[in-house]
């Protein structure tokens, strides 16, 4: 039968409450960047070490993806998990043992010395990871008031999301080239420990948000829907979106979805997503919109890498440096959110910013054999990361406007869920509507795009093997690339016109 509706929280609203007694904001602030950082650098920082793995652990054919995909499906399918995890045992405890793990799982994939030891490494850092996202976001909400002081936090904290991956692909180039492929696990080894001593000297121990028992059902039913999720997606590349398999994954994913849907809200006791939080506008639309932009820009990203580097024959390290005006653009836009949202209110920054990014994506859609880095490359990605730079803090502080203290974690899950799982979407729908165009122009031009993975595999950050390939095949592979960037444009555009549409139009 189902449960009376909880009591009415007597809590102040989350606007009025003040920062955390006993924090030291700078600190806060500086203890989450650092965590955020090694979450996005860990997303791409394998990348380009792919080979050199393969070729010193001897990983099978096929199996080497299994080194970012490990990652990623146990961030994605543990991320709400994590986020609730944080307001049920206290913010300052799941920050230090997400930190404890991520350093020793860390550790134990840089001694690796067998495939499964690495890839059961990997997944360890993804569950790590699914603590550590939703929780620095969370730590943000609950120490800085509502205004200037939390949008400056959460612009810093953004550029940092933003400007990980980017950094990740240079820095682990320069550890593969310079060092061994192992480093790029022992890195994170003094980042946890600086982590650490920040979390320690400045997160007070309090008691949790929310009492009483997980939910363990919830969690089970959730996590399950999005892993299988995650999962499905990434076996695309191997399995059409209309076979069996994949269809047989989605159709699990439905049902553990609304079964989850169904117990949080008829049954749970302490649920783990309370639906009731959906009813603000600002929380579903800021969740639409992650999502959304997270489909496009992980899967711009990824192309843009591979274009680098598969048609304009860039090597791993040049590759990684070549973002560096991406990561300059993320850094403006987010300075300059605030001050645009203040002036024009957040349903125009909102727009513009979305639009902008997509202006950037439709430039990226005209690079050809002949684009040069100043013009074609270096030109639209500073376009299209000020538009992101801009939309991720606006986004973010639209999200966690009017959010009630205990249920901080829940929302931040919830804006990490999203950016994840549709960063997985949009990676598998439009990898396979670039493998699609390649094949199309190869067979116009009588060319051949390479062979095994089509230059579009998930270890593909400098191993697709199609630098010296001929005029045709990399005209080809461009041609697809092109067909990627158009499409990602319109899901940006798609998300303009629900911002425009939906966002709330006053300045804060």
């Amino acid at each position: 039968m189902p449960e009376a509706a909880p009591p009415r929280s007597t809590a102040p609203p989350a606007s009025r409450v003040p920062p955390r007694a006993g924090a030291r904001p700078g600190l806060v602030l500086a203890a989450v960047s650092v965590c955020q950082l090694m979450v996005t650098l860990d997303a791409s920082i394998v990348n380009v070490a792919l080979p050199a793995m393969g070729d010193s652990l001897g990983f099978a054919d096929g199996s080497l993806p299994w080194v970012v995909n490990a990652y990623a499906l146990a961030l994605g399918g543990l991320l709400l998990l994590g986020g609730r995890t944080a307001d049920l045992v206290g913010h300052r405890r799941a920050l230090l043992c997400g930190l404890v793990l991520f350093g020793l799982t860390s550790v134990f994939g840089g001694f690796a010395q067998t495939p499964a030891q690495l890839v059961a490494a990997r997944a360890g850092q993804g569950v790590a990871a699914a603590v550590l996202a939703p929780i620095g976001l969370t730590l943000i909400m609950v120490t800085f008031a509502e205004g200037a002081a939390r949008a400056r936090a959460v612009g810093i904290w953004s550029m940092v999301t933003a400007g990980g991956s980017a950094l990740g692909v240079l820095l682990g180039g320069v550890l593969t080239d310079l060092l061994d492929w192992r480093w790029v696990f022992f890195v994170n080894a003094p980042i946890v420990l600086v982590g650490l001593l920040l979390a320690v000297r400045s997160v007070p121990a309090v008691r949790p948000p929310l009492a009483g028992r997980p939910d363990v059902l919830g969690a089970v039913l959730g996590t399950g829907a999005l892993t299988v999720l995650v999962y499905g997606l990434m076996e695309t590349d191997r399995h059409p979106w209309g076979s069996v398999r994949t269809l047989g994954t989605l159709a699990t994913t439905v049902l553990l979805g609304l079964s989850f849907l169904c117990w949080e809200a008829r049954y749970a006791r302490s649920p783990i997503v309370r639906l009731g939080v959906l009813r603000a506008r600002t929380a579903w639309l800021s969740s639409l919109l992650v999502t959304l932009l997270g489909a496009g820009m992980l899967a711009g990203f990824y192309f843009s890498s591979l274009f680098l580097q598969n048609v304009l024959g860039y090597g791993p390290l040049a590759a990684g440096a070549a973002f560096l005006p991406f990561c300059a653009g993320t850094a403006a836009g987010s300075m300059i959110a605030g001050r645009l949202v203040a002036r024009f209110g957040g349903r125009a920054t909102l727009t513009g910013a979305l639009l902008l990014s997509a202006l950037g994506m439709l430039w990226f859609g005209g690079l050809g054999l002949d684009s040069d880095y100043l013009t074609g490359f270096a030109g639209p990605s500073i376009v299209t990361s000020v538009g992101v730079g801009v939309c991720m803090v606006a986004n973010t502080a639209m999200g966690t406007s009017g959010v009630d203290p205990r249920e901080a974690g829940l929302v931040s899950g919830l804006l990490n869920a999203g950016r994840q799982c549709g960063g997985g979407i949009g990676l598998a729908v439009l990898s396979t509507v670039a493998v699609a165009a390649t094949r199309r122009a190869s067979t116009d031009g009588s060319g051949s795009a390479g062979s095994g993975s089509d230059g579009f595999g998930s270890g593909g950050f400098g191993s697709g093997g199609f630098d010296s390939a001929g005029d045709a095949a990399r005209a080809a592979l461009a041609a697809g690339y092109d067909q990627a960037f158009v499409v990602t444009a319109g899901l940006l555009g798609v998300a303009a016109l629900v911002a425009l549409l939906f966002a709330p139009p006053a300045r804060q």
